[in-house]
Order: structure tokens, then C-alpha cells, then sequence
């Protein structure tokens, strides 16, 4: 065995699924089963086969599919108590889902074993041993999750070790020291694995959960006293507070301690199979992720800016491209000049000699965010604003009226929304009217629909997203509002705002930044 590989046992489509709010179609799974194995991941645990029609028929579906890198594992319990393998409907199940690997888990608290399973302490012993043996007999390679493994050391240390024995004897191939309530500590870990060593030979790994904040550092102390078999779900779903996160484990791993867990060339990858996979999930991926989320390379502070400008590691632990993911500068009230610089260099190269419009740029921004803008998450409007700070950028219409009206529909039950709008594009005069849901959307098709002859490009933008916060909660209903707006064109997503103390004017002020930034798109590449 090469003692520097660490086997990564992704159960993002078991344990990830029984977070709350995750729901995997069939083909959800399939789809998440194909990324998690072009990324190089050794097992993927595919669910229990005799849970639920659905996992029955994905098993029938993944055993059509090639796997380029991964062992597809299904995953069930030993057998029941005072029963044989062959009255066993849970063992004919695993059978039935015809993968090489299986993962049983078994008892190995001993109060687990007296009131939930109702057995004696040597019958649970029996039916780890036997259910094991069960199945290498039938050629399988069986990884044993020794459930409650830590709690159950804690309360019985001999019980506790006493069930990895009868794995052993049964010929596991892995005995994964389980922390399923994920309270255990990590100096806890380290104290118990070292007992685990004295009493084991075979292959240790690790599962953790996140009730604790520790299943990361759990999962890198294992591995540090041994353990090359770490468990956990990919971006970290799973019950309660989540599993271990590999997105955070492969890196740590592969990047800062010499272990080799996937291919190194898909290390690379991490950030984009992250996205992806939270698509998958139907779940927007936290942006505060170590490596992989969208802040997790982004600087505010002026002297954080100016630090990573000359010298990356200053601070910064590794290179955000090693992941796949991208450095970004926030622009703040905190970031100053140095900011707006590196920030706008690729757009605007010319700025790097032009001090005075670039105190001019900083001069605007900081007075807008006196006024409640903020222009971390709404870098479009950014943009807009550079462009007509350097005189690049001329509106493409101008707003003369609008009127909103909400009333209640005929059976009183409901609202209706019309807007109507007045546009000046180059002198000539278009009205429109609109019907929608809410007044902002009805504001929304009303000026697309009276720009739309002259901007056809309008037809295919889609507003995706519309956030409301309100900047002084002290002033009530009188308080400002920032309202921002992410719209997209099916290609290309852009995030516009708009801050005012009325709710609606802050909310146009938007559409009309994302309709001009479109525009102002469409016109760049014309030129290009």
C-alpha cells in the first residue's frame, strides 16, 4: 500500500442526501455519480438499495454507466438480529445492486446495542462478523462504518474495540471510525486513534460530522495517526450540520500535507465540480467556502489589497488557480485606490497613468456608499459608473415618466400590477403599458417593451433575482432601501442596484442599470 495515498469515500448521494432541503431525482444522481467521477474520487456511495424504489432503479442505471475512476458502493446495515443472510432483506438488496464495494455499519455503542437494536452485546458482535464474512465470501471488498465508534469508545473503550475485532474477523477491508452525533473533539480523536492503532491491523478510516465545527480538522488528525480512508460528502450536505467537506479535506490534504487523494490535474477542478454540484443539489453554494466559495480569495481591506498586489502569499495561503478558483477585489469605503486599480486594469488599462480620474472614480464610489450603496455584490453597476466617470458611456435612453398602479383583481382576493412608462431614445418618444407580477416585474416588461424596437437584444433578458434590504431598520417604513437585481440573457448573468426611500425608485434605478450594462455589453463587443 503506498502510505502516502489517502482513498477519498464520497457520500454525497447517501448521507448528502439526508440534509434538509436536498432532494435527488434519478437523474439528479446519475449526473452527480458522473462529476464526482471525473474528478478522480475513489468511492462513491450511491445510497441503500433496499430503502426505496428510486435507489433500486438508479443501482439498475449506474451498472449501465462506465466509471472511469470510482468504486460505486452500496451502502446497508449487518444483518438483523437472531436472523441468517438469506432471511435478510436488507443483504439480498446489497446483493441485488451487483457492486464490487459494499459498506455495512453496524453497532458500536454499547448503548445503542441494548435499547435501540434490543440484542445482546455478543449477538451484534456476531452479526458484524457474520454479515462481513457474508460478503467477501461473495467477493465483495467490504468497508465497515463503525457507527458511534467515538461515543461508544468514550463510554465502553473494550465494546468499542472489541466490535473492530469482529470486522477483522470477519475480513473487512476498512474499519471507518465513525463520529456520527459529530460531538467529538479533535484532541479526542487523536487520543482514541492512537488506542485504535494498538488494537487494529487493518485499514483505518475516518467519518466525521460537523456538529462540532471539527469534522475537517477530525478528518486531517486521522489522517495524520494513520487513517488513509476519509469520508464525507462533497460540499459538506448531510444531517443536522453536515458532513465532512472534501471540497475543504483534498485540498488540506493534497495541497499542504503530501497526500495524493485524486489525480493532481483534477485538483484544479475542485471549484467548478463544486458549483456544479450544488446545481445539481438545487442549492446555492455557500459563498464563504474555504477554497472553492466565490469570497474565499476575495479582498476589501486597503491593506490586504495592496499586500496580495505585491506579494501574492502576504495574504494569501495558496494560489486561488491551484483550486480553480479566482482572486477578486471588493470595492468598499475600506479599500481605496489600490482597489479600484487592480480591479479595473483589465478593462481600463489607461488608468494606471491617470491618477486624477482615478481619484475622481474613488471619490464617486465613496460618495455613492454614503448614500447606502455598496458594490460588492453588484459589480455591473460598478462598471456603469467607471464608464461615465471616464466619459465612455452614453445612456441609451432616457426615462421621461413612469406610473405604477396595484389594485385588487375583480374577486378581491389578489393584487394586479401595470405599469406604464415614457422613453426618449435619441428624440423619439415611446410609451408602453404592462401587466405583471408585482410592480417591479410590471415595471420590467413595460420599459422592455418600449425599448425593445430599438434594442431587440432586449428580448432575451431574464430577471433572474430581486433582493430588498433595508439600511436602517430604526426608520421603519421611511427607512432606505438597497435593492438588487441579477438579471441574464441565458449566456450571461449581471448583478445591478439601486438604493432610495422609496422602494420602487430604487428597484427602476436598477432595471435601468441592468438594461444599459446589456446595452453598453452588446455595443462593446460590436466595436471589438
Amino acid at each position: 500500500m503506498d502510505n502516502n495515498k489517502v482513498y477519498i469515500f464520497d457520500s454525497t448521494l447517501r448521507d448528502g442526501a439526508q440534509a434538509k432541503g436536498i432532494s435527488f431525482s434519478l437523474s439528479d444522481k446519475l449526473h452527480m455519480l458522473k462529476l464526482l467521477d471525473s474528478l478522480g474520487i475513489d468511492y462513491i456511495e450511491a445510497g441503500n438499495p433496499a430503502s426505496n424504489p428510486k435507489e433500486k432503479m438508479f443501482f439498475e442505471k449506474a451498472k449501465e454507466l462506465k466509471l472511469q475512476y470510482a468504486k460505486l458502493t452500496a451502502f446497508g446495515s449487518t444483518r438483523r438480529k437472531n436472523s441468517c443472510m438469506s432471511d435478510d432483506p436488507g443483504i439480498q438488496a446489497l446483493l441485488s445492486a451487483e457492486t464490487d464495494v459494499v459498506a455495512i455499519f453496524g453497532k458500536t455503542w454499547d448503548m445503542h446495542v441494548t435499547h435501540i437494536l434490543q440484542t445482546t452485546l455478543e449477538e451484534n458482535l456476531n452479526m458484524v462478523r457474520e454479515t462481513i464474512s457474508f460478503f467477501k465470501g461473495k467477493g465483495k471488498e467490504v468497508v465497515f462504518d463503525a457507527e458511534h465508534f467515538f461515543d461508544g469508545y468514550k463510554a465502553n473503550p473494550s465494546y468499542a474495540l472489541s466490535v473492530l475485532k469482529a470486522a477483522e474477523e470477519g475480513g473487512a477491508d476498512c474499519l471507518v471510525l465513525c463520529d456520527t452525533n459529530g460531538g467529538t473533539l479533535t484532541h479526542e480523536v487523536v487520543d482514541i486513534m492512537e488506542d485504535v492503532n494498538l488494537n487494529t491491523k487493518t485499514m483505518l478510516g475516518i467519518h466525521a460530522h460537523n456538529d462540532s465545527e471539527t469534522a475537517v480538522s477530525n478528518s486531517l488528525s486521522a489522517v495524520l495517526l494513520g487513517a488513509r480512508h476519509v469520508q464525507g460528502t462533497f460540499i459538506g450536505f448531510g444531517e443536522r450540520c453536515g458532513n465532512t467537506r472534501l471540497t475543504s479535506v483534498i485540498p488540506n490534504l493534497q495541497l499542504k500535507m503530501g497526500y495524493q487523494c485524486i489525480p493532481e490535474e483534477k485538483v484544479a477542478l475542485l471549484t467548478s465540480a463544486a458549483r456544479e454540484a450544488a446545481e445539481i443539489s438545487n442549492a446555492a453554494l455557500e459563498e464563504k467556502l474555504p477554497y472553492v466559495g466565490h469570497d474565499a480569495f476575495a479582498h476589501k481591506g486597503g491593506m490586504h489589497i495592496d499586500g496580495v498586489r505585491k506579494v501574492q502569499e502576504s495574504f494569501e495561503h495558496i494560489k486561488p488557480e491551484l483550486v480553480g478558483n479566482k482572486r477578486s477585489f471588493l470595492i468598499s469605503e475600506v479599500a481605496g485606490r489600490s482597489a479600484l486599480l487592480l480591479k479595473l486594469q483589465h478593462r481600463f488599462p489607461e488608468l494606471t497613468q491617470d491618477k486624477d480620474a482615478l481619484q475622481k472614480i474613488t471619490n464617486k464610489i465613496k460618495e455613492l456608499e454614503q448614500q447606502g450603496y455598496s458594490f460588492e455584490g453588484a459589480e455591473s453597476s460598478f462598471e456603469l459608473i467607471v464608464l461615465k466617470e471616464l466619459g465612455q458611456h452614453k445612456p441609451a435612453f432616457k426615462l421621461e415618466h413612469f406610473k405604477v398602479i396595484d389594485e385588487h383583481t375583480e374577486n378581491k382576493s389578489q393584487f394586479a400590477s401595470y405599469a406604464v412608462v415614457k422613453v426618449n431614445v435619441d428624440g423619439v418618444m415611446r410609451m408602453a403599458a404592462a401587466e405583471g407580477n408585482g410592480p417591479v416585474n410590471a415595471l420590467d416588461k413595460a420599459l422592455r417593451e418600449a425599448l425593445v424596437e430599438f434594442y431587440p437584444e432586449l428580448k432575451q433578458i431574464v430577471l433572474q433575482d430581486y433582493k430588498v434590504r433595508v439600511l436602517d431598520t430604526k426608520m421603519a417604513t421611511a427607512a432606505v432601501v438597497r435593492v438588487v437585481i441579477e438579471s441574464g440573457d441565458g449566456e450571461h448573468e449581471w448583478t445591478t442596484l439601486g438604493v432610495s426611500g422609496d422602494v420602487i425608485e430604487a428597484s427602476l434605478i436598477a432595471l435601468i442599470d441592468s438594461i444599459e450594462y446589456k446595452l453598453w455589453e452588446v455595443k462593446s463587443k460590436k466595436e471589438r
